[in-house]
C-alpha cells in the first residue's frame, strides 16, 4: 500500500499547492464518479482547519471520502448512516492516535489562521514538513478502513 496511487495523487496535489482537504478528496474522486475539478472545488474551503485552525483538512477531506464511499443517500437507510458515522469516528480516533490531535493548531503547534502563526509556520517550514505526513496517513487510513480488500 505504500505506493498506492491515491497516496501519490494526494501528495502530488498537496505539493502543487492545493490544501490538505483538496488533496485527499481529489485522490478518491474518480472512484465515485466525481471529477478532479469538482472535488477540488467542493473541498477548497476546508483547508487550514476550515480556514480557522480547527479540524485538519486531511481529516475533513477524509470524512468527505467516507461519505462518498458509504454515506446515506436514502432517508430510510439508517444502516448506511450508522456505518458512515462509525467509520468517521474510528478514522478520527486512529488519526488522533497517530498524530496526537485532529486540530490544525494542535498538530502544528501554532495557530495558522493568525498572521503571526502563519508566518511562524512558513518560517519553520511546517506546511512542507508536517502537513504531507498528515495527508499521507489520512489516505493510508482511508485505504485501510473505507476500502478494505
Amino acid at each position: 500500500m505504500p505506493n498506492a496511487p491515491e497516496i501519490t495523487s494526494a501528495i502530488e496535489s498537496f505539493e502543487q499547492g492545493f490544501n490538505c482537504a483538496q488533496a485527499v478528496l481529489a485522490a478518491f474522486a474518480p472512484r465515485h464518479g466525481l471529477s478532479r475539478e469538482q472535488a477540488l472545488k467542493v473541498s477548497c474551503a476546508f483547508g487550514s482547519g476550515m480556514m480557522r485552525g480547527e479540524t485538519c483538512g486531511a481529516v475533513t477531506g477524509s470524512l468527505m471520502v467516507i461519505g462518498l464511499a458509504h454515506g446515506r443517500c436514502r432517508a430510510d437507510d439508517m444502516a448506511a448512516r450508522a456505518k458512515t458515522y462509525a467509520l468517521a469516528q474510528a478514522f478520527q480516533d486512529r488519526f488522533e492516535t497517530l498524530h496526537g490531535a485532529c486540530q490544525c493548531a494542535d498538530l502544528l503547534g501554532i495557530d495558522p489562521t493568525t498572521p503571526e502563526g502563519r508566518q511562524t509556520a512558513l518560517d519553520r517550514g511546517l506546511f512542507e514538513t508536517r502537513c504531507p505526513a498528515f495527508v499521507r496517513s489520512a489516505v493510508t487510513l482511508l485505504l485501510e478502513m473505507a476500502y478494505p480488500g
